[in-house]
C-alpha cells in the first residue's frame, strides 16, 4: 500500500473511532461527557418502557408526561443530571419557608424544644409549680396551664411541633423536589444509618442529622458519610456512645495513675484528690465501656453480620471510640456535666489537652482508653487519641466486606429483593476501585443488564410512604397539609422516623404486604381519589387533558395508562373491572375517608357541549326511567355541577381502585 493510502486509512480509522467514542461519551448538557450507556434495548425494552422503569426506581414516581420528558432528554443524560443534583427547587423552597425549625442548629433546637421532663425541672426550680403537684390527679388543668404559661414566658415550644415540621418537610420534598434521586438516596441512607424519634434523648437532634449529615452526603463518598454519622449527636446518643468511657486508670502503673489523676483533678474542680478518685470510681460503675455503637457500626453500617469480625473486635473497637461524645448545648440534659469541664479547662486550651471540638462533636481525652488495642488485625498503639477512632472508621469504610455489604443493600433497593451475586461483585469492585464513591457504584448498577432484565421490572413493592408519594405525584396533586398524608402513611404501617431498631425498615416485599395492609392501601386509594384527604387537591380531568372517558371501563384503561405508564394492563383491567360496579364501593370511600371528611369537590371536568348534559344524559330521564328535570328547567351552572359531581364520583372510584390495586403497589 502506498504511503498516502496508509495515511488516509489511519485518518479514517481515527475519525471513526472519534465518532464512536463521541456516541458513547454523551454530553449531559453541562459540558460533561457521559461515559456509560444503558443496555435496555438488549433487554427488549423500548425507550418509553426504559424511561418508565428508570423513573420508578430512582424517583418517587413519574409525574404526568415525565416519561416523554426523559425520553426526549435521553435516559443517560437524565440519570446523570439526577446524580449531579443541584436542580433549582424554588417552588419547594416556598412550601418549606414557614417551617422555621428546619433551619435551626442543634443548639437552638435544644433550647427551643426542651424535653417535657426538663421543662418540669426548670419550672420547679423557678418556683412556678410545686414539686408535689407533679403526677398528681388534682388540679390537672391548672397544672397544665401553669406549665404552658411558663413555656410561653421562656420561649419554649412543644416537641410535637418540631416533629410535625420535620415529617412535613419529608413529604413535601419527596413530592415536589426536582432532585428526586438525592431525596430517594437520603431516605435510603437514613434508613441504613437509622436513628429513631422513639428515643427521647436523641430525638431533638434528628432533624439536623438528616439535614446536615445524610442529605448533603447521600450521593457523595461513603467514608465521608460514615464519619459524619459517627460524630453526629443523634447517632452518638441513639447508640449510647456518648456515655462510653475507657477504664484507662485501672490499667496504668501507679506513677501514670497519679499524674493523670492530678491532671484531671485540676481540670475538673478544686476538690481533693480523694474526692476526684471517688467520682471516677462511681462514674466507672455507672458508665464504663458501651459497645452498642461499635457493634452496630460493624454489623449494620459497614461490614455486615457476616463481615468477618468477632466479639473481641467489637470490644476493642468500642475502646477505640471511647471519649466520642457531643458538645454540650445547654445547662441541662445530656452533656451538661461536660459543660463544666470545658468551662474549667477553657475552650482555648482544649486542643493542648487532647480534646477535639468540631461543630456539635466533642472528643474528650480524659474519658478515652489510651491502652493498646487491636481491631481486625490492625494494631492501635497505646497513648492514642481522637485520630485512632478516625483511622478505625476509615478502615471499616474501605474494607472489602463493606464494599460487598453496601453494594448488596443498594442492589436490593434499586434492582430486586434477590440481586445476582455477579451484579453485587461488579458493584463492590467499583466501590473499592473508586474508594467508596456512591455515584460510581450507582452508575455500575444502572448500566448493568440485571437492572433492565425481566427479573427487575416491577419486582419491588412500594412502602406505604412510596405509595402515598407516588400517588400524589402521578395525580399531579398539590399537598398543602402534609400531616394528613402522614396519618395515612402511618395507618398503612410505616410510622416515619419512629422505627425503633437500628436496622431501619426492612426493604423486602413480604414486610409490607399482607391482608390488612392491602385493605388499608385500597382504602387510601379510594380516599385520595375522591379528595377526601384534606389539604390534597388535583384535577382528574386535567391529567387527561380534559378529555372525558365514555364509561367506567374506558376510564379504567385511560387512567391505568396515566398512573402506570408503559405497562401491560390486560391482566390488571380484567382483575379490576368487576370492582367498577361494586355497590359497596361508595360506602367504602366514606368509611376510608372518615365521618368528618369534607364532601367530594367537583373538579372542572365538563367542557364545552358536555356541560349541557344532565347526569343521566341529554334525554332528561330520571332514575328508573322516570321523567327528570328538563334541561330548560335547570340553569347551566346546575346542570354542569350535577354532571360534574356524578362523573367525578365515577372517575374517583376508578382511580381509587387503580391506586389500591396490586399492580400499582409494584415499582
Amino acid at each position: 500500500m502506498k504511503p498516502v493510502f496508509k495515511l488516509l486509512a489511519v485518518v479514517l480509522f481515527v475519525a471513526l473511532g472519534i465518532v464512536a467514542l463521541s456516541s458513547f461519551l454523551q454530553d449531559n448538557g453541562g459540558g460533561k461527557k457521559i461515559r456509560y450507556s444503558f443496555p435496555y434495548r438488549e433487554a427488549g425494552l423500548t425507550d418509553r418502557q426504559a424511561a418508565a422503569h428508570l423513573l420508578s426506581r430512582f424517583t418517587y414516581g413519574a409525574t404526568p408526561g415525565q416519561v416523554d420528558e426523559v425520553v426526549n432528554m435521553g435516559l443517560e443524560k437524565w440519570f446523570q443530571q439526577q446524580l449531579d443534583g443541584g436542580l433549582p427547587d424554588d417552588s419547594l423552597n416556598v412550601l418549606l419557608a414557614d417551617n422555621d425549625a428546619l433551619t435551626m442548629s442543634n443548639a437552638t433546637i435544644a433550647k427551643t424544644y426542651p424535653q417535657p421532663a426538663q421543662i418540669r425541672r426548670m419550672a420547679i426550680r423557678d418556683g412556678v409549680i410545686d414539686k408535689d403537684s407533679v403526677n398528681k390527679d388534682t388540679n390537672k388543668k391548672e397544672y397544665r396551664d401553669q406549665l404552658a404559661e411558663y413555656m410561653k414566658s421562656k420561649g419554649f415550644k412543644p416537641r410535637n411541633e418540631l416533629y410535625r415540621q420535620f415529617i412535613n418537610q419529608k413529604i413535601l420534598r419527596a413530592a415536589n423536589t426536582n432532585n428526586q434521586l438525592n431525596e430517594v438516596l437520603t431516605d435510603f441512607w437514613f434508613n441504613h444509618f437509622n436513628v429513631s424519634l422513639t428515643k427521647n434523648d436523641c430525638a431533638e437532634f434528628i432533624p439536623a442529622y438528616e439535614r446536615d449529615v445524610i442529605r448533603p452526603n447521600a450521593n457523595g463518598n461513603f467514608e465521608t458519610l460514615l464519619l459524619a454519622t459517627a460524630k453526629s449527636p443523634a447517632m452518638l446518643m441513639y447508640l449510647d456512645n456518648f456515655t462510653s468511657v475507657g477504664e484507662t486508670t485501672r490499667q496504668l502503673n501507679p506513677k501514670q495513675q497519679q499524674r493523670l489523676q492530678q491532671e484531671i483533678a485540676g481540670a475538673l474542680d478544686d476538690a481533693s484528690r480523694d474526692a476526684v478518685l471517688k467520682k471516677m470510681q462511681n462514674a466507672k460503675k455507672n458508665q464504663g465501656l458501651n459497645e452498642n455503637y461499635a457493634r452496630e457500626v460493624m454489623e449494620l453500617h459497614t461490614l455486615g453480620v457476616d463481615g468477618g469480625y468477632t466479639q473481641q473486635d467489637v470490644t476493642q473497637a468500642a475502646r477505640v471510640l471511647t471519649g466520642w461524645t457531643l458538645y454540650p448545648f445547654t445547662d441541662y440534659g445530656a452533656g451538661a456535666a461536660m459543660r463544666k469541664v470545658i468551662e474549667k479547662i477553657g475552650e482555648d486550651k482544649l486542643t493542648e489537652r487532647g480534646f477535639v471540638h468540631e461543630g456539635d462533636f466533642l472528643f474528650t481525652m480524659n474519658r478515652h482508653d489510651i491502652q493498646e488495642k487491636t481491631v481486625l488485625g490492625k494494631n492501635f498503639p497505646a497513648n492514642g487519641g481522637y485520630e485512632e477512632g478516625v483511622t478505625l472508621l476509615k478502615m471499616l469504610a474501605h474494607h472489602p466486606s463493606t464494599a460487598k455489604f453496601i453494594s448488596r443493600k443498594l442492589a436490593v433497593r434499586f434492582v430486586n429483593d434477590n440481586p445476582s451475586q455477579a451484579l453485587i461483585d461488579r458493584m463492590a469492585k467499583t466501590f473499592t476501585d473508586k474508594k467508596g464513591d456512591i455515584k460510581e457504584v450507582l452508575i455500575t448498577l444502572a448500566a448493568s443488564p440485571e437492572f433492565w432484565n425481566a427479573d427487575a421490572l416491577r419486582e419491588k413493592t412500594k412502602s406505604p410512604f412510596e405509595l402515598a408519594i407516588s400517588s400524589v405525584r402521578s395525580l399531579d396533586a398539590t399537598v398543602r397539609q402534609p400531616q394528613q398524608l402522614n396519618n395515612w402513611i402511618t395507618k398503612m404501617g410505616q410510622k416515619m422516623y419512629y422505627y425503633q431498631a437500628p436496622t431501619g425498615f426492612p426493604d423486602r416485599s413480604q414486610y409490607w404486604i399482607n391482608t390488612g395492609s392491602l385493605l388499608n392501601r385500597m382504602n387510601f386509594g379510594l380516599a385520595l381519589a375522591s379528595q377526601r384527604i384534606p389539604g390534597i387537591t388535583f384535577s382528574l380531568a386535567g391529567i387527561n387533558h380534559n378529555r372525558e372517558p365514555e364509561s367506567a371501563e374506558a376510564a379504567l384503561l385511560v387512567y391505568g395508562k396515566i398512573l402506570m405508564p408503559e405497562r401491560n394492563l390486560d391482566a390488571t383491567i380484567k382483575r379490576l373491572t368487576p370492582l367498577l360496579n361494586d355497590p359497596n364501593l361508595t360506602k367504602k370511600v366514606d368509611e376510608a375517608a372518615g365521618k368528618n371528611a369534607p364532601p367530594v369537590e367537583a373538579n372542572s371536568i365538563v367542557q364545552g357541549d358536555d356541560a349541557m348534559m344532565t347526569a343521566d344524559g341529554a334525554k332528561g330521564k330520571g332514575p328508573k326511567g322516570k321523567p327528570g328535570k328538563k334541561n330548560s328547567d335547570m340553569t347551566v351552572a346546575q346542570m354542569q355541577n350535577t354532571y360534574a359531581v356524578a362523573n367525578n364520583a365515577m372517575l374517583s372510584q376508578v382511580v381509587g381502585i387503580i391506586i389500591g390495586s396490586p399492580e400499582y403497589q409494584r415499582k
